[in-house]
């Protein structure tokens, strides 16, 4: 190592690594990837901004005694009725503000939809996100994603190399020939690790009416390991899955086990 640091020795170290046989380099992204890219990054603020308008709703309602429950659906189906049976609770200034922070909610829920459609219409057009939506709870968000994300997963040698650069994959802490596997890495694409592992929990609602080979799976590891771990290993290997459609133009297909009676 040469110090200190000056655009010399910086030009000096990227000239050796590029001489490396083992270098890893980030590839340049098409065009299309930054336009992908972009709109999932512009969806994200209003996404964080209408969970924080909820939040404030349901706290200042809170003050004068109208209680709203917890989750975006909840208080979008009660507030405009909350609002309407509580009148004798508010006065006519909070009234207008409540109305006001209500016209916000809908037009912050407008901008997502518009996003939403926007994500679905790509993801219908592209052929690569058509086959990564067949795998359960993978939909046009979470494919498009992975799109912008990577464009070309040959880039990755196999499937865990894939979950491993999510971050799906356990932190290895290995010396003096002990192998040591610690927890989830979290390394990586955060947004593309929240979508994988979101996707997972919502499967996971749904294993218990289904009979193949997967949903099998993950009964046995939820009664072994719990949810919370079994969602995170769904999540890594439909990372996996992702790569091997993409890298050999498949569809994902699932297997189906017949009981005998």
């Amino acid at each position: 190592m040469k110090s200190p640091k000056n655009d010399a020795r910086d030009a000096e170290a990227i000239c050796e690594a590029m001489t490396r046989p083992t270098m890893r380099f980030v590839p340049i992204k098409r065009v299309e990837q930054q336009d992908l890219q972009a709109l999932h990054r512009i969806r994200e603020r209003p996404i964080k901004a209408r969970t924080a308008l909820v939040n404030e709703i349901r706290g200042l309602m809170s003050e004068y005694g109208i209680i709203l429950p917890q989750g975006i659906t909840k208080v979008r189906a009660l507030v405009v009725s909350k609002l309407e049976d509580e009148q004798v609770k508010l006065t006519e200034l909070s009234t207008e503000v409540f109305w006001q922070l209500y016209d916000e909610f809908l037009a912050l829920e407008k901008r997502l939809a518009y996003d939403d459609g926007k994500l679905a219409a790509i993801g219908q057009a592209h052929p690569a996100c058509q086959r990564l939506q067949t795998i359960p709870r993978i939909g046009p968000v979470s494919a498009t994603a992975l799109i912008a994300a990577i464009g070309d997963v040959t880039q990755f040698k196999n499937g865990r190399q894939l979950a491993a650069w999510l971050g799906l994959v356990p932190w290895e802490h290995s010396t003096g020939g002990k192998p040591r596997l610690l927890g989830i890495s979290k390394r990586g694409n955060r947004y593309l690790r929240k979508l994988f592992v979101h996707g997972a929990r919502a499967t996971l609602h749904w294993v218990d009416t289904k009979s193949d080979d997967r949903s099998r799976w993950l009964r046995a590891l939820i009664a072994r390991r719990g949810k919370n771990r079994a969602a995170v290993a769904l999540a890594s290997k439909n990372a996996r899955i992702a790569w091997a459609l993409l890298a050999h133009n498949q569809e994902y297909h699932v297997r189906t086990v017949v009981e005998a009676c």
